[in-house]
């Protein structure tokens, strides 16, 4: 076998298996532990990739592997995060409670699933998409997997809980299931946040990005997630609208 194409492969598998345990973390209700786990698959995506190009070990088999891993941390995840979230709104909040009435309304968990079928269209279409070497379509998938995996842990954060109470929302949830599967696969060009070269001539943009999520998250901690998933569209387009000049 050869060694270094082994690495990044490896690191790709340990993204899957980080995936798979954030997946018994959530239907066992540890939200905390699944987003650790979902972080820690993306810290694995990250660096599959990079070691990829930095060993020159590129091929189709860990162009599928990233895929495939990626669609249960990144898709399959979030969406299972979204129908529990619901599915808990209708078990402890009485204004949401199912009734004889109001039985149909139990499908309403069943819309979290929206989210591993809109990243799996972004997936494959990524591996095919050649506009996408240098820069995103569309929101990455790992990204939004953040903005979501983020939901219940703000409740954590003090001086917050009018946002914690929003987020527990049925309605609200509805509306962020249905905004992630659009940006997701929206004809938007967000640049790319990977580094293929840690230099600053290279990867000012990214750097810059960085540094201003870290300073963010030291501030507002968990309530920081969705703010900086928002400025990176915001950046994005404003960056678009400016190279289009």
């Amino acid at each position: 076998m050869n060694i270094k194409k082994a690495i990044p492969n490896t690191l790709t598998l340990l993204n899957l298996l980080s995936g798979l345990i954030a997946l018994i973390s959530i239907f066992n209700g540890y939200y905390d532990h699944a987003f650790l786990l979902v972080c820690l698959g993306i810290f694995f995506d990250f660096w599959d990739g990079f070691l990829a190009r930095k060993l020159n070990v590129q091929s189709d088999l860990g162009l599928q592997l990233d895929s495939l891993a990626d669609m249960v941390t990144s898709g399959v995840v979030p969406g299972m995060l979204l129908f529990k979230l619901f599915e808990t709104i209708q078990q402890n909040q009485p204004d949401y409670m199912l009734t004889e009435e109001t039985y149909y309304m139990g499908i309403v968990p069943y819309l979290g699933l929206l989210i591993p079928l809109a990243s799996c269209y972004r997936l494959a279409n990524f591996n095919i998409d050649t506009r996408q070497t240098n820069s995103f379509i569309g929101l990455p998938t790992p990204a939004n997997t953040l903005f979501i995996m983020s939901i219940p842990m703000i409740q954590y954060v003090d001086n917050y809980q009018w946002l914690t109470d929003a987020l527990n929302n049925p309605y609200l949830l509805l509306v962020i299931t249905l905004l992630s599967c659009y940006l997701l696969n929206a004809e938007i060009p967000l640049f790319s946040l990977k580094f293929k070269q840690f230099t600053w001539k290279e990867a000012k943009l990214q750097i810059l990005f960085l540094i201003f999520a870290i300073v963010l998250i030291l501030l507002l901690s968990f309530v920081a997630i969705p703010l900086i998933i928002l400025s990176y569209i915001a950046i994005s387009l404003v960056l678009n609208t400016f190279q289009k000049k």
